[in-house]
């Protein structure tokens, strides 16, 4: 499995919605395991500061 990078902000703003609140499994068609490795991607993104908490 190819893990997300936290770096790679255009892929990650895909995932999230203009408020910054992420997409469901539903809407972004991950399989759980990537699911969960986007999230972790996004956050630490958030907590480097290259993507907002709150859009």
């Amino acid at each position: 499995m190819v893990e997300v990078d936290y770096k790679d902000l255009p892929n990650l703003q895909k995932l999230t919605g203009s408020q910054g609140r992420f997409f469901s499994r539903k809407r972004s068609g991950n399989c759980a395991p990537h699911q969960r490795s986007a999230k972790k991607a996004i956050k630490r993104a958030r907590f480097m500061a290259l993507l907002p908490y709150v859009g």
